[in-house]
């Protein structure tokens, strides 16, 4: 077969069925996959890690699953295959390979996929961009000047570009819904618990897994397959009362929708992002849903300072980690900005991390009381649209000044500990500035979904974000697909498509 030109116009169940009906076969898709990826990865730096070999060896034991036979691809991050580098990211791992799959990449093989190869991530997975030194940037195929968004930008550019119809992706602070917004896709993060936990209570549970996809109901029936806890998981949560994907064709009761367009942090939302806002309030109430403007009442000071606490602690625990997994000299492959964030938590004490956990639960406390009169939340997915590659880049002056602080250690940084963390919060907020709604989601353990509903003036792809109580991913599958129907996204494609 020497192209299977169609292969974009099917999501991963509509190319399932056709190799389930013989129309095509698993090695089919396979080689049209790796074609795609040879034409485009080039080009935009998507995929850091080709496993075609393998994929070629195993097309023909797949197992059987709703997936079986559609090829995929894996984050780079946590996502361990049995003897395959999981590089997180970073030339630190650069020779880790560990001994057998994780729980949760056991899942994704069982539904069938054939996974040929691993996107590209941040440094652990600690930006909103995705340009780490080891692999260099992914770009957007929308514009590849841009960002494709972080940290699961690898994963969201493959699917973008049309190589697959979905792909994994974990998201900690945003990391599945900010690069679904930049690349049009839809991206759901599930509630805490719903998927297996990778890494031992990752981000102390602000963290979970699934997948960005094309089609809403390619991501309810991937949570159908991996959905539930793993051993020694660290929440249970009550399981849904019927299939995500059968869900899909039951009705919708007219929902109570809540929206905002200002930044929880006081930062600037940029006039394209307020505009899908509105166009989507306008969409919600055509289709018989309340919708009115009301922001949540939490502080965003708290949320803030709860999130980076958060993500100061956990960095410094990976750097230990690391330390006792592959030896002390191994945090010399680590990029400056990721030592620095270590050198952070490290200047946090026990009360500082315990106080901000406890801000937790207030946060969760007003988020509930909330959904005593909203059945949603809806705001921007980001607050602009997505910036140069290398824009946020850390400048001479900046680099030396990490370096000098990383020299001195936790010691010497422990003295300036209160105007060091000051500092690094300061900056931390002018970043968080661009992607300030989705923190919210991962510290309550709530759902929420980012739905490609808005195209700017330049034709790019403005994502909505819609957040719902805890454990109801139902609701945000039902209401997507609704949205998908009414104003549908699949056949909008960047340019890059044209290749193939």
């Amino acid at each position: 077969m020497s192209g299977f030109k169609e292969y974009h116009q099917y999501d991963g169940l509509g190319l399932a069925e056709l190799v389930r009906s013989k129309q095509v076969t698993a090695k089919e898709l396979l080689y049209e996959a790796i074609r795609r990826a040879e034409i485009v990865n080039p080009k935009i730096n998507a995929i850091n890690n080709s496993l075609f070999e393998l994929a070629q060896q195993s097309v023909n034991h797949l197992p059987e699953g709703i997936f079986s036979g559609v090829p995929f691809l894996l984050k780079d991050l946590l996502s361990d295959v049995q003897g395959v580098i999981t590089s997180n990211g970073s030339k630190a791992y650069n020779n880790y390979r560990p001994e057998q799959d994780s729980e949760l990449v056991s899942r994704y093989k069982a539904s069938g996929v054939n996974i040929f190869g691993k996107t590209n991530t941040p440094e652990f997975g600690l930006m909103g961009i995705t340009e780490p030194e080891a692999f260099g940037p992914t770009r957007n195929p929308w514009n590849t000047q841009l960002t494709s968004g972080g940290s699961s930008g690898g994963s969201a550019a493959a699917v973008a570009a049309r190589i697959v119809p979905l792909a994994s992706g974990g998201d900690g602070g945003g990391s599945i819904r900010i690069p679904a917004s930049h690349c049009g896709l839809f991206g759901l993060k599930p509630s805490r618990g719903r998927t297996p936990d990778v890494g031992g209570e990752h981000w102390d549970g602000a963290s979970c897994e699934h997948v960005l996809s094309l089609s809403v109901r390619d991501s309810a029936a991937m949570l159908d397959q991996i959905q539930g806890a793993g051993v020694g998981a660290p929440y249970i949560i009550k399981p849904p009362e019927q299939s995500y994907l059968g869900a899909l064709d039951t009705p919708l009761k007219p929902l109570r929708i809540a929206f905002t367009t200002q930044s929880p942090y006081g930062g600037t939302v940029a006039p394209e992002c307020i505009r899908a806002v509105e166009n989507s309030a306008a969409l919600l109430e055509g289709l018989g849903h309340h919708v009115e403007e009301k922001q949540p009442d939490f502080s965003g000071d708290m949320l803030l300072n709860s999130y980076l606490t958060m993500y100061f602690g956990h960095t410094a625990a990976d750097v230990v980690d690391l330390k006792k997994l592959l030896g002390e000299q191994s945090v010399k492959g680590l990029e400056d900005n990721t030592r620095f964030l270590a050198l952070m938590g490290q200047c946090l004490s026990a009360s500082d991390y315990v106080s901000a956990k406890r801000d937790w639960f207030c946060i969760k406390q007003q988020m509930d009381l909330f959904h005593q009169d909203y059945d949603l939340l809806m705001t921007p997915t980001n607050a602009c649209l997505p910036v140069a590659v290398g824009s946020l880049a850390m400048n001479g002056m900046k680099k030396l000044q990490t370096r000098l602080a990383i020299a001195a250690g936790a010691g010497m940084a422990g003295l300036f500990k209160k105007s060091l963390l000051g500092i690094t919060k300061d900056e931390a907020r002018k970043n968080l500035d661009k992607t300030p709604f989705t923190q919210l989601a991962n510290l309550t353990g709530q759902p929420a979904m980012s739905v490609p509903l808005y195209w700017s003036d330049d034709n790019l792809p403005v994502g909505i974000q819609f957040v719902a109580p805890y454990g109801d991913e139902t609701t945000l599958f039902k209401l997507a697909a609704q949205l998908e129907q009414a104003q549908p996204w699949h056949g909008r494609m960047p340019d890059i498509v044209d290749l193939y």
